[in-house]
């Protein structure tokens, strides 16, 4: 089986507002397996439909596994929001779809999230710490932000410049091929 391929910045696609999942649907299920696959497979803790180009309020987080441990335990949220925040917390964080680069991000050190699970029973989850900074960084994707939205226009700015460079190099070494 093929594994979805996950959107880089600066791809348009990520800056997209995801629509609220009406049915769980055979499709629905089919797309949180394929989330978990990559996400496991890259390897990342959490993962966002969107950024494997799928505009729909669906994630998967595992804030306990390791690529070093086989165990694997997680969470597939549909239409997950934050229903309550409480306390700062700076989380040095990295993302899938930003590769090569990884900020200090301020955020909620505790969030209560609300969301279905895919039989469509209703969670109600209290997280702090990774697994609060998993949950906030995954809901942004679904609202089309990304974590270096969250940091200085500085260091954004670099970053931009220097992925605008690498790509510009790899499109340029594919023409000569």
């Amino acid at each position: 089986m093929a594994l979805r391929e996950v959107l880089k910045f600066p791809d348009k696609r990520l800056q997209e507002i995801s629509t609220p999942i009406e049915k769980i649907t055979d499709e629905i299920r089919e797309l949180s397996g394929d989330l978990l696959a990559v996400m496991y497979d890259e390897p990342g803790i959490g993962l966002a439909a969107p950024q494997v180009g799928e505009t729909v309020r669906l994630i998967v987080v595992d804030t306990e596994w390791t690529a070093d441990d086989a165990e694997q335990n997680p969470l597939v949220l549909v239409n997950p929001e934050i229903v309550e925040s409480s306390g700062k917390i700076v989380w040095t964080e990295g993302c899938l779809s930003v590769p090569d680069f990884e900020a200090d991000v301020e955020r909620a050190s505790h969030v209560k999230l609300r969301a279905s699970n895919l039989e469509g029973e209703d969670l109600e989850i209290d997280a702090s710490e990774l697994q609060a900074v998993c949950f906030q960084h995954e809901i942004d994707h679904l609202d089309g932000i990304l974590f270096i939205d969250r940091i200085s226009r500085l260091k954004r700015n670099l970053y931009t410049q220097r992925r605008k460079k690498l790509l510009r190099r790899e499109l340029e070494e594919q023409l000569e091929r």
